[in-house]
This record gives structure tokens, C-alpha cells and sequence, in this order.
């Protein structure tokens, strides 16, 4: 049915990539990245896989479509012994932006601008493979090719769309139809919000790439999200703070703690100079931007035992001996602790530096109900992370509210 359907130019076309800090175009077509192309010569293979992954990012454009096709190529890791290849590259999500499919001439006054319809999910289809070992090194490299998501029945009438690319998988954009005119999508002047973290901002355990909990509470608070949660890889590398320094952004937050805690990567000696040094290299560009450092939500096994962790029967333990924590080991209560002792101190010459406890967004008493294996959250977990993140940081009194 792709013959009745207008293809629209994804180079110099009206459609609009939001959530990437780069997009660069491949022998396939365009790749939306998470940190500039650039980092690659600074990072490894781990930073680069979530880098590329899709969390957060959208294809925005605004048309009367009620068939929209998109032509794609992801790239999904699995474990080389696994036999057969996989049959899942997650979901695409599609939204519409306003107006329950009526003309914006029509809408109701009242409408907010946030998306006010979920129009569906779709399969996202495996292409290429990437083999890992058991240490998650690659080891070969199995090629796929581009397939078409589908989403029709959408709704008559102009419509700002967006559809929102899997959360966990590279995904590159190859050709984009529509069975009507795409025009550019409406300014919407939000705010924009970047955030940073770990996998735990990722989200790969989200059932969407709407259960992603920085897309919850964006899409809760009327703002536009540049996600840069990096799975396994928030170690406050000097490159991360640069791009962040470079990006546009008009809030900014930083989860930080659970990967340099669980890899015993930082001492407290190490770890004060290091954050102070992050913090320092993101307000040179942003120097009176809203900047919010998030402690780690709750992680049962590092509370007061420090790291570096393993997992035994799928369940996160941490192998440190606590004694050390009087010499300078981390667990999470210390690098709780360290982070608000820095915030407080920053925020004596820099008013618009603020900290949250991490236990306010999970406590340690829920732990049990909202984290599947000890440490990632599961959707319900994300959920609530999302809508608490909304209400404690965009909400009445927050410190990113208008």
C-alpha cells in the first residue's frame, strides 16, 4: 500500500528530530545520537551502544495524515550462544499533539499542549544484530535490513505527530511516507529539559518509549525532553559534561551515583573534586541555567555495604566490605550525603543549584514493590518515578516550575 502514500525527504525535510544532541547520516540514513558524534573518540563500545539508543528521541512533524509509514534499520545486541536471532527490537510509540484530531481552528481553549492522545504502538523489527559475550564485549556482528512501521487509523484532521523510537535500540531512520502533506511541526515554546543519568533514566526495562519515567514527567509538565540517561555508563566522564555544556537546554538535571557506586569507580576523596568538576564544565555554558543534582533512588544491596556488585541468580549483590567505608569506600548513604554537602556549598554563590534526595523518587521501603531485581525499576517503578519527578521538581513550589 506504500504506492499511495507521498514519501517526504528526511535531509532537509519539515520533520523534526527533538531528543538527540546529534543527528548524523549513515550508508543507511539519518542516526539521531544521544551524545555528539565526536564522544566516540573519548568513550568505548558500552558508551557508544546506549548513545545511540533511542530513548527519548521523536520524529516531529505536523500533517493530516491518516497513514504514516516509517522505513527503519535497528540494531539489537544479543548474547552470542542464543539461538534463534531475536524477534524483538522493542516498540515504536506514536503521539498527536492537541486537538483530538480537529484543526487547530477548532481546539479548545483550554487545551494545554501536551499530547492528549496516544495513537499506538507498533513492533519495532530487528535488522542488524550485534553478538556479545558474556562480559557484554562484541564478538560478531549478524547484518539486517531496513523494514516499515506502520501506523494508520489515525485520526482526520492537522495534527502536530510524533513518533517516539524504541527506548534500548539504535535505530536509524531510512524513508518517511505519509498519505498527506507533512509540514514542519508547530513551535511549541517549551522549555526545554536535558537530563543525564544512568540506566535507570534509560529505562530499558520500560514497557514503551512512553514509559520512559524523563518522558512521563516531561510529557506531565509541558516540556520537551532530551534524555541522555546512559545505561551502565554515568561516570561523570568529562566528555558527557562538555556536551551537556554545548547542548541547548533551558533545565537541567543529573542523576548521579548508582554506576560509580556498584563498580567502586570513586573513593570520597576522588568523588568530591570529580562532581565539583562536572558541575564546573556544565555551567560554563549554562552558568544560571536551573541545574538539579538527583541522588540515587533506592538500592538495597549498596545502602551500606559499598561495591563493586554481582549478580547471583539474577539478584544484585554488592561484594565491598563496609569497614572500608571509615576509609573512604562508597555506598549510597555516603554518596547521598556528599551530594547534598556539595550542592550546599555551591548554592552559597550559585542560586540556581538545587538537590533532591533520590529516596524521595523510591524509598527504601518500597523497594520490593517497584524494582524488579534490586536495582532497575519495573514499568510500575518507572511510572512512578515519572509522575513523582513531575510533581516534586515541575509541580506547585518545584524548582523547575514556570
Amino acid at each position: 500500500m506504500t504506492d499511495v502514500l507521498r514519501r517526504v525527504p528526511l535531509i532537509d525535510g519539515p520533520a523534526e528530530l527533538r531528543g538527540a544532541l546529534e543527528v548524523v547520516a549513515t550508508e543507511a540514513g539519518l542516526l539521531p545520537r544521544r551524545l555528539p558524534q565526536w564522544t566516540v573518540a573519548q568513550s568505548d563500545a558500552s558508551m557508544e551502544r546506549q548513545a545511540t539508543a533511542g530513548s527519548g528521541v521523536r520524529l516531529v512533524f505536523r500533517s493530516a495524515a491518516t497513514v504514516v509509514e516509517l522505513d527503519v534499520l535497528t540494531t539489537v545486541p544479543m548474547m552470542a550462544e542464543n539461538e534463534p536471532r531475536p524477534d524483538d527490537a522493542g516498540v515504536f510509540a506514536i503521539t498527536y499533539d492537541g486537538y483530538d484530531g480537529h484543526d487547530a481552528d477548532d481546539a479548545d481553549d483550554s487545551h494545554d499542549g501536551s499530547e492528549s492522545f496516544l495513537g499506538g504502538t507498533q513492533r519495532a523489527p530487528v535488522g542488524n544484530v550485534l553478538l556479545m559475550d558474556q562480559k557484554m564485549t562484541q564478538v560478531g556482528f549478524a547484518p539486517g535490513r531496513p523494514a516499515t512501521v506502520r501506523f494508520d487509523g489515525l485520526p482526520a484532521g492537522v495534527k502536530d505527530l510524533q513518533i517516539w523510537l524504541p527506548h534500548w535500540v539504535k535505530t536509524e531512520l531510512v524513508a518517511l511516507r505519509a498519505d498527506a502533506d507533512v509540514d514542519p511541526p508547530t513551535p511549541t515554546g517549551r522549555r526545554v529539559w536535558l537530563h543525564h543519568g544512568s540506566s535507570i533514566s534509560q529505562c530499558n526495562e520500560a514497557e514503551s518509549p512512553l514509559g520512559v519515567w524523563p518522558v512521563i514527567a516531561a510529557r506531565a509538565a509541558g516540556v520537551e525532553p532530551v534524555n541522555v540517561g546512559l545505561s551502565g555508563n554515568c561516570y561523570l566522564d568529562p566528555f558527557v559534561a562538555r556536551s551537556i555544556r554545548d547542548a541547548e537546554a533551558d533545565l537541567i538535571s543529573l542523576k548521579l551515583g548508582i554506576n560509580f557506586t556498584a563498580k567502586a569507580g570513586y573513593v570520597l576523596r576522588t568523588l568530591g573534586p570529580t562532581v565539583h568538576g562536572f558541575l564546573d564544565t556544565v555551567r560554563e555554558g549554562h552558568p544560571d541555567t536551573p541545574l538539579l543534582v538527583v541522588s540515587p533512588i533506592a538500592c538495597p544491596a549498596l545502602e551500606e555495604r559499598p561495591g563493586p556488585t554481582v549478580w547471583r541468580d539474577d539478584v544484585l549483590y554488592a561484594t565491598g566490605d563496609p569497614a572500608t567505608v571509615a576509609d573512604g569506600a562508597l555506598t549510597l548513604q555516603v554518596v547521598r550525603r556528599e551530594l547534598r554537602r556539595i550542592v550546599t556549598e555551591r548554592a552559597k554563590q550559585d542560586p540556581n543549584i538545587h538537590y533532591l534526595d533520590g529516596l524521595q523518587l523510591v524509598a527504601l521501603d518500597e523497594a520490593d514493590e517497584y524494582l524488579g531485581e534490586g536495582l532497575h525499576p519495573t514499568p510500575a517503578g518507572y511510572r512512578v518515578i515519572g509522575e513523582r519527578f513531575a510533581r516534586l521538581v515541575f509541580g506547585d513550589g518545584g524548582v523547575f516550575a514556570e
